[in-house]
C-alpha cells in the first residue's frame, strides 16, 4: 500500500482531548464525551470527524505501550469565534504528510505496523514531530472490517 504524499495546509480544530497510553487506551470514553456534543460546534468546515494524536519528541525512538501522549477527538473548523465549553481549540500547522486510504477494522493495528516497521524504512522520509491524525469520514464505522478512514503520518525527507 503505497500512500498519497501531501502537504498540508494549516488547519484549525474544536475538540476534547485526555491524556493516555497504549495500556490505558481511553478512546471510546473520549469519544463518547465528544461525539454527543459535535452539533454544538460552529463553522465547520466538512462533516469528517478527526481523530488526532501529539506525541512526545521521543516517542518513536523510547517507544514503550505505557509511554503517554495526547487524544484529541476533534472536528476542523473555518472560525474559532465559537468554543463550546469544555471544548478546546488545536492549530496544525502544515507540513508534508504520508496518507494511507485503510480500509478494515479500526481494532486492527496491521496497518500501523506495516506503516511504521516497513514503509518508513523503506521510504525517502523520516516519520517528523508533528501531529499523526485520522480522517473518519462518512465511510467510516468503528471497528467494522468495511470501515473506510485516512491515515496521515508528518514526514519529512531523509
Amino acid at each position: 500500500m503505497n500512500p498519497r504524499i501531501i502537504t498540508l495546509e494549516p488547519k484549525q480544530l474544536i475538540g476534547q482531548s485526555l491524556e493516555m497510553s497504549l495500556i490505558n487506551n481511553t478512546t471510546g470514553q473520549l469519544w463518547g464525551q465528544f461525539a454527543p456534543r459535535i452539533k454544538e460546534i460552529q463553522n465547520r468546515a466538512s462533516e469528517d470527524k478527526i481523530s488526532l494524536q501529539v506525541y512526545p519528541a521521543d516517542y518513536p525512538q523510547n517507544f514503550k505501550p505505557t509511554n503517554t501522549y495526547i487524544k484529541w477527538a476533534a472536528v476542523e473548523v473555518t472560525a474559532l469565534d465559537h468554543i463550546p465549553e469544555g471544548m478546546k481549540s488545536f492549530h496544525i500547522e502544515g507540513g508534508l504528510y504520508a496518507v494511507f486510504d485503510y480500509k478494515g477494522s479500526s481494532a486492527d493495528p496491521s496497518i500501523f505496523q506495516y506503516i511504521f516497521s516497513q514503509w518508513i524504512p523503506s521510504s525517502s522520509y523520516w516519520v517528523d514531530d508533528r501531529p499523526h491524525f485520522e480522517v473518519l469520514g462518512t465511510e467510516y464505522k468503528n471497528n467494522d472490517p468495511e470501515s473506510e478512514e485516512e491515515i496521515w503520518v508528518p514526514i519529512r525527507t531523509k
